[in-house]
């Protein structure tokens, strides 16, 4: 690769960076049309990971949950380390009702060495255990959330909820 060469890819990885964090701006502000077309324009520059599962987790606010799991299956072929596809994967089959679809996905997200905020999966795989009446299990997911994201309400609740169960 020449200079030139090395120089152009390094624009190209600055430009798409810009027009992912731009992106995201309109994907919180609920334009997401808009959202849609920057995190495409930056997957042309300089393909990620992220920007794969932003344009997924953006499809899904618009309940095409079939195209965000393509797009984050497109994140795991760029990037297999990146936890967050595989819970949103987990996370819309869930919202899709296919609970035992989403467990293996939730449980690679939990191994996965890039993973913010890591106690998702936990949370979302105490919940699918809860619903199948599997409380033991539940809790073992609620506490290890806890054990990673002390402050998490919604786990802390989730744990009380299953043990007052078991009471």
């Amino acid at each position: 690769m020449g200079r030139g060469t090395a120089a152009m890819a390094e624009q190209e990885r600055t430009k798409a960076i810009e027009l992912f964090e731009e992106a995201y701006r309109y994907q919180m502000a609920g334009e997401l049309e808009t959202a849609i077309q920057l995190y495409k324009e930056s997957i042309e520059l300089h393909p990620t990971a992220e920007a794969h599962t932003f344009l997924g987790w953006t499809y899904s606010f618009q309940g095409r949950l079939d195209d965000a799991i393509h797009e984050c299956l497109r994140a795991i072929e760029v990037d297999p380390s990146l936890g967050n596809p595989y819970n949103d994967i987990g996370v819309y089959l869930v919202q899709q009702r296919k609970d035992e679809e989403a467990i293996p996905w939730l449980e690679r997200a939990k191994g996965a060495p890039r993973y913010e905020p890591r106690h998702f999966p936990y949370l979302n795989l105490g919940q699918i255990y809860r619903r199948k009446g599997q409380f033991l299990r539940a809790i073992q997911e609620f506490e290890r959330a806890i054990e990673l994201n002390p402050g998490d309400k919604l786990a802390t609740r989730s744990l009380a909820e299953v043990r007052a169960l078991l009471n």
